[in-house]
This record gives C-alpha cells, sequence and structure tokens, in this order.
C-alpha cells in the first residue's frame, strides 16, 4: 500500500487511508509506517518533534490538527499588510542577540538601501528618527552569564577539559540540532584530537538549505565536559564553523539528561534522577529519607574498549530494567474470533521456588515491568532450572497462543546469513539484555498476558518470554534499527548481533555505529557476554573466522559423549542435536537413516537394532571429522557433486581455494528419498540429486561469474 498526501489535507488523505487500511489487515505498527511515509515531507518533519501520539489514531489525529494549523497559518499570512515602521515587541528579538539556532556563522540581515527606513533614515530596531541602531535605546542589554542562568537566546556557561588544559565557555542549548557542535577553531586552538565521520553527515538550516559546507566531516574524541560545579560527562562533539556559539548541543543531549528548565526565571532547575547516578556523583551531599535502601552496582566497563567508551549507557544494567515507553513496534495480541480468554493452572512450588517467586514478582513490580490485574484470563506460573543451579521463571501460555492470531514476520536463515562472511577477518559479538522487556505490549492488550501465581494476580506491561509471536516482533524492531546494515556489516538474530568487517580501522566504525543505533533506540548490551575485536568467535553455535565456519567444540563433545538412546524420546533428541549440525555432514540423511527408521509410525517403544547401534557410532564418528566449511565466493569457480543410493540423496558445493587443484566444501546437502522416489531406477536417482542440489544452492550458482561444474 502506498499513498501520498500530495496537495490534499491531512484530513482527505486520512479518509482514504483508513478506507485502504480497514481492507489491508495490517497491524498498527505496519499501517502507522504507511501513513507517516505518505504525508509530506515538512509535515513529517513537524511531527517528528512531537512524542505526544502513542497509537495510530492519536497520531492521524495529531497530523490533521498540524496541517490544519499550518494552512491556518499560511491563509494568514498571505492577507497580512506590510508595514513602514517596525516597533519594539514585547518579547526580546533573538535575532539581536546572536543568529539563531543553527544560522551558523550568519550574521543579521539590513534592510536594502531603497526601504522606507533607509530614505528615512530611521533606526533600523525601532522604526524611530534621530539615532542609529546599533545606539537604539530600546535594545535589550545581555545579561551577566550566571553559574546557571540562561540568555534569551538559551546560553549557559560550560567547561571543556583536554589533557591538563580547561577553557570556558557559553553553550547554546539548541533543541533542534541534532547532534552536538564545536567550533572547528577552537578545536585548533585547544589541540583536540579529531577523526573522520564515516560516513559523513549532512547538516542544514531550518530552512533546509546547507551551513558551512553542507556536511559534518570529522568528529572529536571524548571530551571532559562540565555544566555548573557538579555535572560532569564526557562527550563528542561534531566540527564545524559556530564562531558565534563555540559549543552547541543539541537535542540527543537534552533528551538524554532531561534537564528541567524554568522559562520565568530562565535558569536550569534541576538534571534528570538518572544524572544523579551517573553525572551529578560528585555533587555536595544533601540529607534524605528513605525507607528502603537499594545499592547501585558501578558499570562493568573494564572490558569495554576505550574506542566505544561514550556508548556507556548502552551497557547499563540500571537502565535496561527500567520501563521503556510505548513505541510503534509495541507486541499486540490479537485473539481469534469468538475464543475465551485461557485460564492455566496454579503450580505449587517447593519453597525455594516460593522465595523466588516473591522476590521476582518484588523486582518486577519495582520496575514496573508487571501490575496487578483483575484479568479473566490466567496463565500458570512455574520455574524451570538453570546450567547454574538457578531458577528461570516460566509463564505457560499454551493456552493463550493456542487463541492468537500468528504474526507472519520471518526469522533470519542463520546458514544462509553467515555465507555472507565472505572477506571478513575482524568480529564483535553483542547481546542484548532483557531483550524481550525492552519492548511494551501494546496498551488495551496487557489484560491477555496475565498469570496467576499462589500470592496473587498479574499482568506483563512489557513482552515476556513464552508468547507465540515474541521472537517475531523483536525481530522486525532489530530489523527496523539495522535495516540499511543487515549483510553489509551486521547480522541480527533476535537479541544476538553479530558485527564483522575486513579491517580493524573499518571495524570500529562498524561497531560505534551499531552502538549508537543501540542506544537511540533504547536497547541495551550485556558487557559480561560481549566480545569485541576478535580474530574468531562463536555465534548462534557456529565458530566463525576469516576461514570459515565451524562446528562448537562443546557440542561436538557433547555428541561424542552422548550414551546409545534407551527411549524414543531420547533418540528423538539426539537426532535434534545432531540435525543442527548436518550441513557439516556428507551423506547425513543416509548415515542417520536407520535412527529415523525407528522412529517412523510414531512408536510407544524404542526397538533398538545393530544396524541402529553401528550407524549411532558412525555418525557420532563423522562430527569428530566434520571440515571447516568456507565461505563461498562468488568471484571462484563453483563444483557441484551429486550422488544417490537406493534409499537417500546427497550433494556437495566446493570451491578451489587456497592450494590449486585444492577443492574446498562449502556445504552440505542430503535428504532421504520418499517412497515413490524409492522406486526410481538409477539414472533419474541421479537426476533427482542433480535437480535437488541446484534448488538448494541455486542463489550462488544462478547468475555467478563462472559456470559451474
Amino acid at each position: 500500500m502506498e499513498l501520498r498526501q500530495g496537495t490534499d489535507t491531512a484530513a482527505d488523505y486520512a479518509i482514504t487511508f483508513r478506507t485502504l487500511a480497514a481492507r489491508s489487515g495490517w497491524n498498527d505498527a505496519s499501517l502507522w509506517a504507511v501513513f507517516r511515509a505518505g504525508l509530506n515531507p515538512e509535515l513529517q518533519t513537524e511531527l517528528a518533534c512531537r512524542a505526544e501520539a502513542t497509537t495510530l489514531s492519536q497520531f492521524v489525529a495529531t497530523a490533521i490538527r498540524l496541517d490544519n494549523l499550518r494552512r491556518q497559518h499560511r491563509a494568514e499570512a498571505s492577507r497580512a499588510i506590510p508595514v513602514c515602521h517596525r516597533r519594539q515587541t514585547d518579547y526580546p528579538s533573538f535575532r539581536e542577540e546572536a543568529p539563531e539556532p543553527m544560522q551558523l556563522g550568519r550574521s543579521r540581515l539590513t534592510d536594502p538601501p531603497h526601504s522606507p527606513q533607509g530614505r528615512m533614515r530611521l533606526c533600523y530596531h525601532c522604526g524611530a528618527s534621530g539615532h542609529q541602531s546599533s545606539r537604539c535605546p530600546e535594545r535589550e542589554t545581555p545579561a551577566k552569564v550566571g553559574t546557571s542562568s540562561l540568555f534569551f537566546s538559551l546560553l549557559v556557561p560550560v567547561s571543556l577539559s583536554v589533557s591538563d588544559r580547561s577553557i570556558s565557555v557559553a553553550a547554546l542549548i539548541d533543541s533542534g540540532a541534532a547532534v552536538n557542535l564545536i567550533d572547528g577553531g577552537l578545536v585548533e586552538r585547544l589541540g583536540i584530537t579529531t577523526f573522520p565521520c564515516v560516513p559523513s553527515l549532512r547538516i542544514t538550516a531550518i530552512d533546509s538549505q546547507p551551513i558551512g559546507e553542507g556536511y559534518l566531516k570529522r568528529q572529536t574524541e571524548l571530551l571532559e565536559f562540565r555544566v555548573g560545579l557538579f555535572h560532569r560527562e564526557r562527550l563528542a562533539f561534531y566540527v564545524t564553523a559556530t564562531p558565534a556559539n563555540p559549543v552547541i548541543l543539541g537535542f540527543p543531549r537534552l533528551r538524554r539528561h532531561d534537564p528541567q528548565i524554568s522559562w520565568q526565571s530562565r535558569e536550569l532547575v534541576r538534571w534528570s534522577p538518572s544524572c544523579h547516578y551517573g553525572c551529578l556523583q560528585n555533587q555536595l551531599p544533601r540529607p534524605c529519607r528513605a525507607s528502603r535502601v537499594r545499592e547501585m552496582s558501578p558499570l562493568p566497563l573494564d572490558h569495554l574498549p576505550q574506542a566505544y567508551a561514550e556508548f556507556r549507557e548502552v551497557f547499563s544494567k540500571e537502565r535496561a530494567s527500567r520501563l521503556p515507553a510505548h513505541q510503534p513496534w509495541d507486541c499486540a495480541i490479537d485473539l481469534l474470533p469468538n475464543a475465551s480468554p485461557p485460564r492455566g493452572r496454579i503450580y505449587p512450588l517447593s519453597l525455594p521456588e516460593s522465595r523466588a517467586m516473591e522476590e521476582y514478582i518484588e523486582t518486577a513490580l519495582a520496575a514496573g515491568h508487571i501490575q496487578a490485574s483483575t484479568s479473566p484470563a490466567a496463565a500458570g506460573f512455574f520455574f524451570v532450572g538453570k546450567k547454574d543451579g538457578g531458577l528461570r521463571p516460566c509463564i505457560d501460555y499454551r493456552g493463550l497462543n493456542a487463541i492468537t492470531v500468528p504474526y507472519p514476520y520471518p526469522l533470519p536463515l542463520v546458514p544462509a546469513a553467515l555465507e555472507q562472511l565472505r572477506g571478513a577477518r575482524i568480529f564483535t559479538k553483542l547481546d542484548l539484555r532483557s531483550a524481550y522487556n525492552l519492548v511494551r505490549i501494546r496498551e488495551g492488550d496487557e489484560w491477555k498476558t496475565a498469570f496467576h501465581t499462589t500470592h496473587g494476580h498479574y499482568e506483563y506491561r512489557v513482552m515476556p518470554f513464552g508468547l507465540t509471536n515474541a521472537p517475531a516482533v523483536f525481530q522486525a524492531l532489530i530489523n527496523g534499527v539495522f535495516q540499511d546494515l543487515l549483510g553489509k556489516g551486521v547480522i541480527a538474530y533476535i537479541d544476538d548481533i553479530l558485527v564483522y568487517s575486513k579491517s580493524r580501522e573499518e571495524h570500529v566504525l562498524h561497531v560505534r555505529e551499531v552502538l549508537s543505533r543501540l542506544q537511540r533506540h533504547h536497547l541495551y548490551v550485556k558487557l559480561e557476554k560481549c566480545e569485541f575485536h576478535r580474530r574468531t568467535v562463536t555465534f548462534l553455535g557456529y565458530v566463525i573466522s576469516q576461514r570459515g565456519v565451524e562446528m562448537d567444540m562443546v557440542k561436538v563433545r557433547a555428541v561424542t559423549d552422548w550414551p546409545a538412546p534407551t527411549t524414543v524420546r531420547e533418540l528423538q533428541r539426539f537426532l535434534g542435536f545432531a540435525n543442527f549440525y548436518r550441513r557439516f555432514i556428507r551423506n547425513y540423511s543416509s548415515v542417520a537413516g536407520p535412527l529415523t527408521s525407528l522412529l517412523r509410525g510414531k512408536p510407544k517403544r524404542l526397538a533398538w537394532t545393530d544396524q541402529a547401534g553401528a550407524a549411532f557410532q558412525q555418525l557420532k564418528e563423522s562430527f569428530t571429522s566434520a571440515p571447516i566449511l568456507r565461505h563461498p565466493d562468488p568471484d571462484l569457480p563453483f563444483v557441484v557433486e551429486v550422488d544417490a543410493s537406493s534409499s537417500g540423496l546427497g550433494a556437495v558445493l566446493s570451491q578451489r581455494q587456497g592450494e590449486p587443484g585444492k577443492l574446498h566444501p562449502c556445504a552440505y546437502y542430503s535428504r532421504k528419498l520418499t517412497a515413490a522416489e524409492c522406486n526410481y531406477d538409477v539414472g533419474n536417482r541421479e537426476l533427482l540429486a542433480i535437480k535437488a542440489a541446484l534448488e538448494e544452492w541455486r542463489h550462488w550458482l544462478e547468475g555467478a561469474r563462472h559456470p559451474f561444474q
């Protein structure tokens, strides 16, 4: 569905949109994106500065209201009568004191010589005669800058420290600036280290005209930055020509620190509560009262490379535990028509489990992740054991999932994603913290997530584990964050992110961009599970390096140490575990055939045979001798080898790399023959193997530079 507002009013555009949306069957998040993309650019820009809308209906209403106001203002401006003499208004003139925000390096424009003021020798400031505008008695005299006082143009004194040098300047607070800026002349005087921005950032004024060269090409190192006596932080700036205001603090910093400003007294009244855990740690102690004190652990930044120090908030456990705001990607729970709310059983808990449950409920209530519920729905609450001996809370959402409309968003194909790593030499792995809890349940759907315990009835406000649509919802969010980077330096599978590059310099830029986007979207990372700048890394059960993809030796050892199955369930577990690595095992289907045949007809008992025992041992040995699968290189010719037996078929995709004439496998493929295919003669089985191999690797063979062999 593609719509454009064009010359229509937002109200007419909304009517057309609603008509088509009713027939589309799309969810609110998709419809929100389509509606916003179709609005006129200037209206999109104005809406981007407003965050009051939390639902699609509110967003549409806001767009209509703003569009009507804009059209009304344009109509009034066209009817305005020009005057010859300008008088001082009741509010101060910002243009006289300093350039407007983002109008960097531009001076005030005077009236042309042929204007009435010029001909009559009138003051350009107040319109009176007898003096020049520079000596106008009605001109405002700027006040002196106090510790936290503001000019009318929102100036605040700050201190910059570089090595052993420090300088105090007046910084312009500009909520319209998308980044923090510093004057290039000040950078040269202080000898501040800078590095190139890749890619360069386009910078324009409020009228869309480019400022200076039109691009920000360099960024400073992290600088010690202080506002007033106590507010300290480390901040990086983009370098440009801003002689009128050497330092400009933009909207991202205002959003991060959320200062409260008194417009009546023009003072910074207070900083946000989060600043008291970092930026204001050196503040003079003040008496406080508390009924309960929770000890805050410092951020574990010992293993964080210095190149990413400015993104320390991304690794904050405390920030990750906060209740996120509603966003367009909220988790919607749409139920099937006429479905009744499910109500599960209350599971009895042991004494340790009861204590763990009470602690979990108390923590989740304090964080705002759950709330007391009166919902008719209720799922069971129980625990499963962790590898470290701890307890993991689980909610039995099987009843809810059975009546939930599936969200058909696809998850990435991991083997296909790993094929994109050709040429990568250095890797960084990131693991998101409390991933699902960073997504809110759609407003009005919270009651559907209700669960009951022996101590009460609660419902989730954030997306819990166990919902059928949770993986798809979170994958859609992650893909939206990294849409233009996927396959070009980033692989993201739900809450696991792999950054890969060909050089260290390029890799630092890639990781910085990833961390910047995570910070911008309020997503957080477990530093203790991250690995930075590695030549070899384990990702999603695979060992990845410049050489190719290997099996994780921990999992290989688990297979080789696996005892012979004695029940159907044990055999199913073994085959499920082994099947994960089947792409590494040549003729896997034929080797595992005697084992899979034992599961035909869904038997209740396992009829173990000598043939099955031999296949079990052969399969375990195949894991110990599995080769490294090379990353496919489209610039080299492919070789496809196939084989077919009376019960299965297999194929190998290889390339000649390194040593002349030596074939290196890129992938294996195998499957069992159906009952009908087993009746084929030898020639037709071979043709079937060729057909299956070409279908499996079509995306590599079709359009390749060299014909495959």
